[in-house]
């Protein structure tokens, strides 16, 4: 017979061993079960039906209607409440489309009493019968007959809708789904959204593709790999930071237009806004540039945001269904803003751009921190993070980063400290990173020995150097325009949700203790 474990845990500095009785008494059911033949553990069920479907069809049926008809169903879920009354019960069984009541009347419940005592909460079951109306009016399905599907051992928590410890319901995404319909329904709407980010890429002619998530060179993107060994070959290889180069060799190829909605995962700090491995999606076209590319994410953005959502308008912030300012619209055209002017709008002198001391200074004053050995372009960024960042809640393109900050990018021909890129911000956040792609390979493998050299000095997150994608550009690549754009963020604002964790099924946790 089988038993469930002892539980430890500390309380009070002393360590304590305790039977769980709720669980328990579930396994005593269990096995009860198991000694009358009966099996906890079901195979198969021929589910005919849904619970949002029944509803649909037969929820403006009268209740005369419904005995006329003789509806019949089929269907099978999770039992989410369970009243007795007397010798009969009502339910609710939950499916992934929703929930409908059932009711078990006596002669049901007589006919299958062992399985019928032996139910809780929590257990999944397959239920056939005729669709009624209960007096109270609501859609029920009177049970013909029944069927023990999964056994719960574990009741589902009571209060689980208000619990506040959010690192729990992510770390139990299970129950979570369980129990909160609405994300449930957050996770559909996310799957959603890549649906249609497939259809608008797919209708424009772009080829969908697939490149290594491991690499011998991390490249592509300014970030710490995570590191692994590959035990045949005999090598150490990184999980990829970005899929770019590869991307750019098949424009090489001969491919015009390429996309990939992919994994990415970087060595960096967690919080509301990063998870170690998150999705991205970065598209490539022959023969565009970056001012291209603006107008193209304003149709692409827009098209998403109307087709989720229904509106080109989202709520922003804890009050953004209250107050009318927090309201953030993706209608075309948005403001576009040189990283030199946007940082003069919000008090930064220009200077700071032409002189490394000065952007030092600067960030000193005003309390950035920036490490010892940043680059100049390293403290520009931090700068720009810090001061203007936070205040870009409508759709806003930042663009002309320079030189120092962008070793894949190409350079403004007037101006060649700085390159033809931009990123998008809404929200306060990064949204988009896109360029004019550097096609020079000469000038490319300079830059790249650039970032060499930095990742001698220290600098983590610099790239590698990658012979294969000099050569590959010495072969020629057409003037060529790419972006990448991160799903999970965008998926935060098309949603108002503040956490990365709540908009990512699994996020990365630290382990239980």
């Amino acid at each position: 017979m089988f038993r469930i474990p002892i539980f430890r845990y500390v309380q009070k500095g002393k360590k304590v061993e305790e039977t769980n009785e709720l669980i328990q008494e579930r396994v005593n059911k269990l096995n009860k079960l198991r000694e009358l033949g009966i099996d906890p553990y079901g195979t198969s069920f021929a589910v005919k039906d849904r619970a949002a479907e029944i509803i649909g069809r037969f929820g403006e049926l009268s209740k005369e209607e419904l005995e006329s008809r003789k509806e019949k169903c089929a269907i099978a879920g999770r039992i989410i409440s369970f009243r007795k009354f007397g010798k009969t019960a009502f339910s609710h069984i939950q499916d992934a489309s929703g929930k409908i009541q059932v009711y078990f009347s006596k002669d049901i419940i007589n006919s299958n009493t062992d399985v019928f005592k032996n139910l809780d909460i929590g257990d999944i079951i397959g239920v056939r019968g005729l669709l009624f109306r209960t007096k109270t009016g609501e859609l029920t399905a009177e049970v013909n007959e029944f069927q023990l599907l999964s056994k719960a051992l574990r009741p589902l928590p009571e209060k689980w809708h208000g619990l506040k410890d959010i690192e729990t319901r992510c770390r139990q995404r299970y129950v979570d789904l369980i129990v909160n319909p609405h994300v449930k329904d957050l996770f559909t709407k996310r799957s959603r959204l890549i649906h249609t980010i497939r259809k608008f890429f797919d209708d424009k002619g772009f080829l969908e593709v697939e490149t290594p998530m491991m690499h011998q060179i991390p490249g592509g993107a300014t970030a710490r790999p995570f590191k692994t060994h590959h035990n045949a070959l005999g090598i150490d290889l990184y999980l990829r930071i970005a899929p770019e180069l590869y991307l750019k060799k098949l424009l090489v190829g001969g491919y015009e237009k390429v996309y990939e909605i992919n994994k990415n995962f970087r060595n960096e700090g967690i919080s509301a806004k990063h998870n170690p491995e998150f999705t991205m999606l970065e598209f490539y076209m022959s023969f565009k540039d970056y001012k291209y590319l603006m107008g193209f994410t304003e149709d692409l953005l827009s098209y998403l945001c109307q087709e989720i959502n229904g509106d080109l308008r989202v709520p922003f912030g804890d009050n953004a269904e209250t107050e009318a300012e927090e309201i953030i619209d993706f209608t075309p055209p948005w403001t576009r803003l040189s990283m030199v002017d946007a940082m003069e709008q919000h008090g930064v002198n220009p200077a700071v751009f032409q002189s490394h001391e000065k952007a030092l200074e600067f960030a000193a004053k005003k309390e950035i921190d920036v490490g010892r050995k940043a680059t100049h372009g390293k403290v520009l960024d931090e700068i720009f993070k810090k001061k203007v960042e936070p205040y870009l809640i409508q759709p806003t393109f930042i663009t002309d980063y320079p030189v120092e900050l962008s070793p894949l990018a190409k350079r403004i021909k007037d101006s060649p400290g700085f390159v033809e890129r931009f990123e998008l911000f809404v929200g306060g956040r990064e949204i988009a990173n896109a360029f004019s792609e550097l096609n020079d390979p000469i000038d490319q493998r300079g830059r790249l020995q650039e970032q060499v050299e930095a990742r001698n000095q220290g600098d983590e997150e610099a790239n590698f150097m990658d012979e294969d994608f000099v050569r590959a550009l010495e072969y020629g690549m057409p003037p060529s325009a790419g972006e990448g754009i991160g799903i999970d963020r965008l998926f935060m604002l098309l949603t108002n949700t503040h956490s990365i964790r709540d908009v990512i099924l699994f996020p990365h946790l630290r382990p239980e203790k």
